[in-house]
């Protein structure tokens, strides 16, 4: 997918704030009202832009206490694998899912009121489920997240692509 500068600016002004008016993104941006109107559904059309949702603080929700849990399935069959993925990711305690590759097959971050719910979890959940062959835990001091996430620049993106 390739991106100019004005789909840059663009993506910036929409990570920083998602809900400012399309008035405003257009003036942050240097573009006209229009210009950025058709750019974001445009952006939206190509995937790039998948939805807008509010950013929350964990503590504020009563779930200071952040662990990622990283699970190992038997047999690694596809069945058995999706099976597990598509139980783990409606877990209210669950903010992250990762297939991985390695000595595990899943990495859970998991956010929860303190260090007991993160023992229950692991003991109550997850090595309830006969397909968990092994699990190891390591919790979380501090969760930083980027700001935003940029395009990669390519050298046939064209003026302004960086």
């Amino acid at each position: 997918m390739k991106f100019d500068a004005v789909d840059r600016a663009l993506l910036r002004e929409l990570q920083n704030d998602a809900r400012q008016t399309n008035r405003d993104l257009a003036a942050k941006t240097g573009v006209s009202p229009s210009t950025s109107l058709e750019r974001v559904r445009l952006l939206r059309e190509r995937g790039a832009v998948t939805g807008y949702h509010a950013a929350v603080d964990l503590e504020a929700m009563g779930r200071p206490v952040q662990a990622l849990i990283s699970v190992r399935i038997r047999p690694p069959a596809r069945p058995v694998i999706e099976a597990f993925r598509n139980w783990a990711a409606r877990l209210p305690e669950v903010i992250g899912l990762f297939v991985t590759s390695g000595t595990h097959d899943f990495l859970l971050h998991v956010a929860v009121p303190d260090v007991n719910g993160v023992y229950a979890f692991v003991i109550d959940r997850l090595t309830e489920r006969r397909e968990v062959a092994d699990v190891q835990t390591t919790m979380v001091y501090e969760h930083v997240r980027p700001g935003r996430i940029d395009p990669v620049a390519r050298p046939d993106d064209g003026p302004g692509n960086k």
